[in-house]
């Protein structure tokens, strides 16, 4: 029985085709557009350093966030005057996004920041080779035997990527 596969994002400047299968995280967030600034449902695929973005699960994706050169990813409620929001920022671009219910939410932020912070040219393994940024050759560092993510994304008041 063949399965639907979701066609790759061509990169309208490149013309670089990103696969967009076997994704890290996915799911539907609205975002605000650039133009308008009016709220569009969205489904969001999340696969290594790049968000993509498409209408559906199945039509290929529309848009791309480079992660690589995103700065922070963190809640942004009182920003958006939206319940569940959150925002992700690159020096050029801040994008506004929110999810049906806080828990989908924290998941969102928890799952951008962990990708952020594994193309990070900081970003150091508990093996103690450096990751991200080509420190492992562009692979994604999940199969690092060493290296489980679980108390790099404490509820600290010193982590970047979560706010009281």
């Amino acid at each position: 029985m063949s399965r639907l596969t979701r066609p790759p994002f061509i990169d309208p400047t490149t013309g670089i085709a990103y696969d967009t299968a076997k994704s890290e995280f996915e799911g539907y967030l609205a975002k605000q557009s650039m133009w308008l600034r009016d709220w569009r449902r969205r489904f969001f695929i999340l696969k290594g350093s790049r968000l993509f973005f498409a209408k559906t699960p199945y039509e290929a994706p529309h848009g791309m966030i480079d992660l690589s050169r995103c700065t922070t990813v963190k809640s942004a409620d009182l920003k958006s005057h939206k319940k569940h929001s959150f925002e992700i920022s690159t020096p050029e671009t801040t994008y506004l996004l929110y999810a049906d219910d806080e828990k989908a939410k924290d998941d969102w932020i928890g799952s951008v920041g962990r990708a952020i912070v594994r193309c990070s040219s900081t970003y150091v393994s508990r093996g103690g080779a450096t990751q991200g940024a080509g420190g492992n050759g562009g692979k994604s560092s999940q199969n690092n035997e060493y290296d489980d993510d679980s108390d790099d994304y404490s509820n600290s008041s010193n982590n970047p990527y979560f706010n009281d």
